[in-house]
């Protein structure tokens, strides 16, 4: 079993993973899987036995990887400002946000190893990033002025609730902004397309290695 502390997750995470820069955000430096890495090919019940959540973090999504990149080609959307970066993993994109100038990002991610993933990668890239492990869902979105949300829509009830919370803070007054690489949940209307990226990743992770994916917001 993985010690629980802290310490020990991310002793797992630096024995489980190698140092990787993603294919579309190269100028970030990620704790990664892959083929060589040992929990790569882990089944769910292998995952289980030494008391791993599915390990979401250990992965640069594609949507993760177009919202960063939009980010750090636009720092104007968060130069200066509070960010909010919704269902974290990695922390890919709250790392970028960072990197572009935000005056401070919330990581947030009910998976607690997402804190042990997302504090080695803001050691990795020389940023600080804080983290909160609790559900936002639960409430209305935290003072911010910012939300940032990667591949939100990979399960149905899910993406509704998180599509309607993102849509109350919006009515706040608040930039949202969404990476999606076209899943099956992801809304086909009322929303605006800022920009689109052809993103590499594996078939081991999506169903193509290129995944057309795009960022998109809330109209006025």
């Amino acid at each position: 079993m993985i010690d629980p502390s802290l310490e020990g997750r991310q002793a797992f995470i630096l024995q489980n993973t190698r140092l990787q820069h993603p294919p579309h955000t190269p100028e970030l430096t990620l704790h990664l899987a892959d083929e060589i890495t040992p929990i790569w090919k882990m089944t769910e019940e292998a995952l289980a036995e030494i008391g791993l959540p599915p390990p979401f973090w250990a992965f640069a999504w594609a949507g993760g990887q177009a919202l960063a990149r939009y980010i750090l080609d636009n720092p104007e959307e968060v130069a200066g400002k509070r960010v909010i970066d919704f269902a974290s993993g990695s922390g890919i994109v709250a790392i970028a946000a960072m990197k572009a100038g935000a005056h401070e990002v919330l990581a947030a991610d009910i998976d607690s190893f997402c804190q042990a993933a997302m504090s080695l990668n803001a050691k990795a890239n020389a940023v600080s990033v804080a983290f909160t492990d609790l559900d936002l869902l639960d409430a209305p979105a935290p003072e911010t002025d910012v939300i940032l949300a990667g591949d939100i829509c990979y399960e149905k009830p899910l993406a509704a609730k998180v599509m309607d919370w993102l849509a109350a803070a919006h009515v706040r007054g608040v930039r949202v902004l969404i990476g999606d690489p076209g899943r099956s949940y992801f809304p086909k209307v009322g929303l605006e397309k800022l920009a689109e990226y052809q993103v590499e990743t594996t078939r081991e992770l999506e169903d193509h290695e290129v995944k057309k994916t795009a960022v998109w917001t809330l109209p006025a």
